[in-house]
């Protein structure tokens, strides 16, 4: 099963911008830092839902709580991977307040809807300084065992590494970098892989030789590379997450602004093979740093 129906989010109760996590968040814009984003966050939270709920994605949302505050909880799947043998993984997180997002109550609902055979927490390592959040870190081929990382302050290789070990897949390491020289705080953000096909911002991998690496096990592993430009990926066009509904049509999931940068060629191949399935999340994105594919943790666990 390499991609899924069944999801998770969770809906925020006190969505803010978060100071803690601004330092190697490019992406969040510090001007929505004195803005009370919560209520127009929680309209894009719901509209999103139902749009997916709409194209037969079976989304269970647990709602946050308000203590202790967690300004980007809408994001969990930075903090949890589910996994088709019955493993989930909780990460260790870089800003100390997120790590309340690893709620216990969640894994209980979990553990009554589905089968879950081990539970792997990480989080030793936050004590060592070393973070691996989640499939944001992480982009996973699931097809082939394939974890790609580019390495930043919030991914280390030693937590890939041990991820990698524990989970049966193999590290795919490399580097890359904004317009202005800062490492990309989440591969999830510069690259989406789908069964057949690739989305990936290449010119963000600086180094020849690792951008040459890359595009060719993209190729080798039978996806169709779709190459996004800085502008595009700035616009969360990196951001998306393939699934296949309940009816067993596949969809790639992402933000009206990423839907929108997508030149006509580019969303004729993606046509090609997906639905583009799409909703406006303005506010969750300048004010997190993050869109549709960070707010949805995919379940690949057995029903109960």
């Amino acid at each position: 099963m390499h991609t899924t129906f069944t999801v998770f989010m969770v809906r925020p109760v006190n969505f803010a911008f978060n100071q803690q996590t601004a330092k190697s968040n490019a992406f969040q814009d510090v001007k929505t830092q004195e803005l009370n984003l919560h209520d127009q966050a929680l309209k894009e939270f719901d509209q999103f839902v139902k749009v997916l709920r709409d194209n037969d994605v079976n989304v269970i949302v647990i709602d946050d709580k308000p203590d202790p505050h967690t300004p980007d909880s809408i994001f969990p799947n930075n903090w949890i991977s589910t996994h088709s043998d019955g493993k989930v993984f909780i990460y260790p997180m870089e800003a100390s307040n997120r790590r309340n997002e690893r709620r216990p109550e969640i894994l209980e609902e979990l553990r009554n809807r589905f089968r879950i055979e081990s539970e792997i927490d990480l989080t030793f390592l936050e004590s060592e300084g070393k973070y691996l959040e989640g499939t944001g870190s992480m982009v996973l081929d699931r097809q082939n065992k394939l974890a790609y990382a580019c390495i930043s302050p919030r991914t280390d290789k030693k937590a890939l590494t041990i991820f990698c070990d524990l989970s049966g897949y193999k590290p795919v390491v490399f580097h890359a970098f904004d317009k202005s020289g800062q490492a990309i705080y989440h591969t999830n953000v510069m690259m989406c892989i789908g069964d057949l096909f690739a989305v990936i911002c290449l010119e963000s991998i600086t180094n020849a030789d690792e951008r040459e690496r890359i595009s060719n096990l993209l190729l080798a592993s039978g996806k169709e590379i779709i190459d996004i430009s800085y502008e595009q990926m700035r616009k969360f066009a990196g951001n998306m997450l393939h699934l296949t509904n309940s009816k067993g049509q596949s969809l790639l999931v992402m933000s009206r602004q990423a839907h929108l940068s997508l030149s006509a060629t580019q969303q004729h191949i993606i046509d090609r093979y997906c639905k583009i399935v799409s909703s406006p999340l303005y506010t969750i994105e300048s004010g997190g740093g993050g869109s549709a594919r960070c707010m949805i943790a995919e379940i690949y666990l057995e029903n109960r």
